[in-house]
């Protein structure tokens, strides 16, 4: 089994929880602006007479750059920290989802869709950096959830603040009221985020706490493994494909869920702003509940690696309930359906920002290691809502055919993550296998 360290009192110290709170708050934000255009799509496709499958395209851009950008944003979190990286992209989009508000064309909403993926990059590198500087090993999984789960609470504030605004202020007026809180927001983030070897507030027994729970809470002198090394692990390319096989599902959600309502159920506006949301409402509490599961099987003396498989494989099987949505006849069940399926993706999201600081070999590899996963998995989401675009204009609109391929790459990945990443331990200290008793060199690389 692989070790963790001793179970110490909790301390009485709150700081971490108010970092990670901060990090929450920003992925809410980034969300909230992706999923703005999700919501906002009926109406621009009128306005701007769009197909199925030019809107798709719109959708997939974004995340054609986002992916393309997340390796080098995650060198440059590691390069230069999260307080700044973070800083730089919470303004940066803002300024690009003002810019949507002011389009007239395809091509041009297209451009600014690029733009907004690239600086929207640094947001999730910037997070995991934070787990790993501020959390133990045992309270990673915990501190992961809550920062992912601000995608779920953005993508289901975005639903009834938005309709509320469009409603009130046009859809052109709903991305520049986004940008605004935006940019207010990375005033506070500045004033209010530290690391912890630069916090003020951050006491003596907690910061014990954190650094003898296995945190990297100063800064590392330890010289980052080079990426062709990274890409040797078969641990790298489980993160990576599994991840990619999440995400491709997740996006339906951020993407084309308000439209299968729309177009497949018939919800007004009133409809799609109530009901909407409840998948990504209840999703919350399903990662957090994942998160609590990890912290719970480490302190039962179960290793790291069983903890963090657990919920995704768990998660991903029972995701692939998300078929079943395209065949019942009752709207409700059918959201209800899709409920259970975007939560079990979250339970099993809960592990996934977590990994990078398990895994990697140096401190100086944890943004780097969360850029080439969400690398793997912002290029499902520039795939997913092109191949279900495709797939609508197809098959007549019907949404069936799209959510059984969701289905089968949802087990793909429960496939992918448990065979695949067989130890979640850094990179090079994988388990020692023995021949007739004789201990063999570890046979970490793919």
């Amino acid at each position: 089994m692989t070790a963790t360290p001793p179970v110490p009192p909790t301390p009485a110290g709150r700081v971490r929880w108010t970092m990670i709170w901060l990090a929450f708050g920003a992925v809410t934000i980034n969300y909230m602006d992706r999923a703005n255009l999700g919501v906002a799509l009926p109406y621009i496709t009128k306005d701007l007479d769009l197909s199925k499958t030019a809107t798709g395209l719109l959708l997939g851009a974004f995340f054609w750059t986002y992916a393309a950008f997340l390796p080098g944003a995650g060198w440059l979190v590691d390069r230069y920290g999260p307080r700044r990286m973070m800083a730089f992209a919470v303004a940066a989009w803002s300024i690009a989802t003002m810019l949507v508000g002011a389009v007239t064309g395809f091509l041009v909403l297209l451009l600014v869709r690029l733009v907004l993926g690239a600086v929207e990059s640094p947001a999730y590198p910037s997070s995991s950096q934070i787990v790993s500087r501020w959390f133990p090993v045992r309270e990673r999984g915990m501190a992961a959830s809550i920062f992912d789960s601000g995608g779920r609470a953005g993508t289901a504030f975005a639903l009834p603040i938005t309709t509320v605004v469009i409603a009130w202020l046009g859809w052109r007026g709903s991305f520049v009221a986004a940008g605004i809180v935006g940019l207010l927001f990375t005033a506070f983030w500045l004033k209010f985020y530290r690391d912890p070897d630069e916090h003020p507030k951050l006491g003596a027994e907690e910061r014990a706490y954190i650094r003898d729970g296995g945190a990297n809470a100063t800064s590392s002198t330890v010289p980052a493994m080079p990426w062709r090394e990274l890409f040797r692990y078969r641990t790298v390319w489980g993160m990576v494909l599994g991840f990619f096989c999440l995400s491709f599902v997740l996006y339906f959600f951020i993407t084309w869920f308000p439209s299968y309502l729309v177009d497949e159920r018939d919800f007004d506006l009133l409809k799609l702003g109530f009901f909407g949301m409840i998948p990504a409402l209840v999703s919350m509490p399903a990662q957090w509940a994942g998160g609590w599961v990890q912290t719970r099987l480490i302190n039962q003396g179960h290793t790291v690696t069983y903890a963090r498989k657990f919920p995704i494989v768990v998660g991903l099987i029972l995701s692939s309930v998300i078929v079943l949505a395209g065949v019942v006849e009752s709207a409700y069940v059918a959201l209800a359906l899709l409920a259970v399926s975007q939560a079990s993706l979250c339970f099993a999201a809960s592990s996934l920002w977590a990994l990078p600081a398990d895994v990697a070999p140096t401190p100086a590899n944890v943004g780097s290691l969360a850029g080439i996963q969400g690398f793997a998995s912002n290029a499902a989401g520039a795939l997913s809502p092109v191949v279900v675009g495709v797939l609508l204009d197809a098959f007549g609109g019907s949404y069936f055919v799209p959510l059984a391929v969701a289905a089968g790459v949802s087990l793909l990945g429960a496939l992918v993550y448990g065979v695949v990443m067989k130890h979640v331990v850094p990179l090079g200290t994988e388990p020692k296998k023995t021949v007739k008793g004789v201990p063999t060199a570890p046979k970490s690389p793919a």
